[in-house]
This record gives structure tokens, sequence and C-alpha cells, in this order.
């Protein structure tokens, strides 16, 4: 089939890394189907009112249109709207349209249905509308995701923990969990050099509530009780304020912050590690648990949102969310080899048998069938 993949979030020259789990949807799909991928972004810099950035990436051609933006969230939607009517003018007419996050983006979905009779499904990956965060999410964000929803032909929340929360939304569209997808070509094990010192890591938008500050403290009070311990951790945050901390507990020798870095090395550094470190507050899936376990590393993680569904026994370590004593009795442990987990072999067997593109892409191909024919002009 022609999908044409839209997305609320995805990857662009002003956030290299939001969404980058659609732009991994999308390959796994085009496994199967011919895609195309269309975004639209605002830019307060730009002086063009639009901007077109036409290529080819992993094989799928990828049009990004870039709007001027404004302070104007009425006049920055509409120009949003035009940027997508434009670039869908440059593209296949799809028989699909697979959409992501139910965000006022996905509005253009519910027009080309109206207009052109394209169904759409969606791919919904937002802490937003997880059920502990509905009652600080604003009404109107809440409505637009109903409507949008309502117009779907499918919804495909990456873990059941956010399909019940859409229900509790009042959202009756058929569903079905559809995770996040795992590229086991560039996540796997490989063989590193023994190394005495247990090595922890933590990868991730170092937004606060993944607590990375928390992880840092923790891994310097075992260093102080005289463990010899190391940790990597870094992403596309605030790194600053995690360097100063860092410096403040003198720990440079052993605590390293690095910047935003590729997909591939994110795959080096959990090879190089023994465990990955996940502190959240919130989580609606966490695609670096399945990723580590790819390259054959357990993984530490709190039990919130979907992250429960993915940590199996032997294969990580859930514990309470902001409980930094249960975090550090939980690394001592896994330090001292008082908890046994299987071989990576079998960690990495879950990832391939689970969420690897062949899997995901037959999953999604499955809903894509019984949506029906192709649609008509």
């Amino acid at each position: 089939m022609k999908i044409l993949f839209i997305s609320s979030w995805f990857p662009n020259k002003l956030e290299p890394t939001n969404g980058n789990f659609v732009q991994r949807h999308a390959e796994a799909v085009a496994l199967k189907h011919d895609v195309e991928i269309l975004h639209t972004i605002g830019d307060f810099n730009q002086k063009e009112t639009f901007v077109f950035d036409d290529k080819i990436i992993n094989g799928i051609r990828t049009l990004v249109v870039y709007y001027k933006n404004s302070k104007n969230p009425i006049q920055n939607f509409l120009r949003r709207m035009k940027a997508y009517k434009m670039g869908f003018s440059k593209m296949q007419k799809p028989e699909l349209v697979h959409g992501n996050v139910l965000h006022n983006n996905m509005l253009f979905a519910v027009y080309l249905k109206k207009k052109y009779k394209i169904p759409f499904v969606i791919s919904e990956h937002w802490t937003a509308l997880q059920e502990e965060n509905l009652g600080r999410t604003s009404a109107n964000i809440k409505r637009i995701a109903k409507f949008i929803a309502k117009h779907a032909d499918y919804i495909f929340p990456v873990s059941e923990n956010l399909k019940n929360s859409l229900k509790m939304l009042g959202i009756k569209t058929p569903m079905k969990v559809i995770s996040n997808v795992v590229n086991t070509d560039v996540f796997r094990i490989r063989q590193t050099n023994g190394n005495k010192s247990t090595r922890f890591l933590h990868v991730s938008s170092l937004i606060p509530r993944k607590r990375p500050d928390k992880i840092i403290e923790t891994v310097h009070q075992l260093k102080v009780n005289g463990y010899d311990v190391s940790l990597e951790i870094g992403g596309d945050g605030d790194t600053a304020t995690l360097r100063r901390l860092v410096q403040k507990l003198n720990a440079e020798e052993y605590i390293s912050v690095f910047d935003e870095i590729s997909y591939e090395e994110v795959a080096e550094k959990m090879q190089a590690s023994d465990c990955f470190i996940l502190f959240s507050d919130n989580e609606t899936q966490g695609c670096v648990i399945l990723e580590s376990y790819a390259c054959g590393k357990p993984v530490i993680a709190t039990s919130v949102g979907g992250v429960p569904e993915f940590i199996k026994t032997g294969l990580g370590i859930l514990i309470e969310k902001a409980n930094e004593q249960e975090l550090y009795q939980s690394m001592q442990n896994f330090i001292e080899n008082k908890i046994t987990f299987n071989k990576p072999e079998v960690l990495r067997d879950f990832v391939i048998d689970n969420f690897s593109k062949d899997i995901i892409s037959n999953q999604f191909t499955e809903v894509y069938i019984k949506i029906g024919k192709p649609a008509i002009a």
C-alpha cells in the first residue's frame, strides 16, 4: 500500500532527535509498503514564509516543510495547516495516512479523510494523555484529541497503560497496542573487554521528569561508600547543569556527561555498559529499555506508565518512582551480583521476537489490511 506518515513530532533541523521513534516506525512499515513522510514545523528565525526540505532518508522520501513562526498561535496553526496542504500536493496520493500523536497537527489527517476519503490511523506516544497526567492536561488538548480519535479508523497506543488511559479519556475508536520498534541491526550484542568497574548508563532528553541529577547523586554516593562504579549520562537536553553538578561533587573521574549523540553512538555506549538506568517520573513506554535489552544489557527502571509491561523477570529491576534509596539499593545489589539476570542472548531474543522491524511491520500491516480498500479520489 501507499502509506503517508505524518506526525506531530519528527526529527528536523531544529529538533534533530524529536520523534525519532516515529521515523523508526516508518522505516519498519517501509519493509512491506511504499512509504513517504510529511512533516511541518515552525521556525522563528526563518525569513521566508515556507521552506521545503525534500530528501531521501534511510530510503524513504521525507519532506519537511518549515513555516515562519510567530507569537500568534492561531496564525501559526493556520500556517502549519497550509504547509501540510502544500507539502501534500507534492506527495504521491496515499491509500492510507499513518498519523502520530493526537495533537492538533493531526487535524490535517481528519481533513484528508473528509476531502479525499483517505482513511487514517494514529500511533499514540504522548505522556499528556496518560491517566496520571490527565488532570494536568488542558481541556482543549483533551477535546481535540477525542475529536481526532473519533475520526480515526484505528489507534495504536505504544503500551497497555496508554491504551487504558485513552479509554478513560472516553475514546472508543478501535485500538491495538503496537510498541515502539528497535533496530536490532544497530542495537546488538558486542563483546567488550573485561572491566572491574561496574558501568552504568543513562541516555534521554534529560528533562526534569527523567531525574538525571538523582542518578548522578546516587552513583556518587555508591563511590563514596567504596564501590568501584562509573556512569555515562547524557542526551539532547541540559547537560551544562549536570556538568556543574558533577564538578560540585568532584566526580569527574567516574561520571562522564555527554551531549547529543547519534543513534549508532547510543548503541555503542549501551554495548560498553553493564546496566541501563531509567529513573523517570513518567514514561509511555521507554524505547531505551528495549534498546538496552537488544544489546544484552539489563535495566533498572521506575515502575511508571507503561514501563512495568517491559521489565520482565530476568531482564530488569523495577523500583518505585522517586525512591532514591531504592535506586541506590538496586544498583548496589547489581554491583554485588545479588540479582540474577538472563543471559545477554535471552534479553536480545526477547526484543527480536517482539519489537524488531519485521514484527512491528507485520502488526501494522494486519490492521492496514483490516481497514479496507484503497481510497477512491
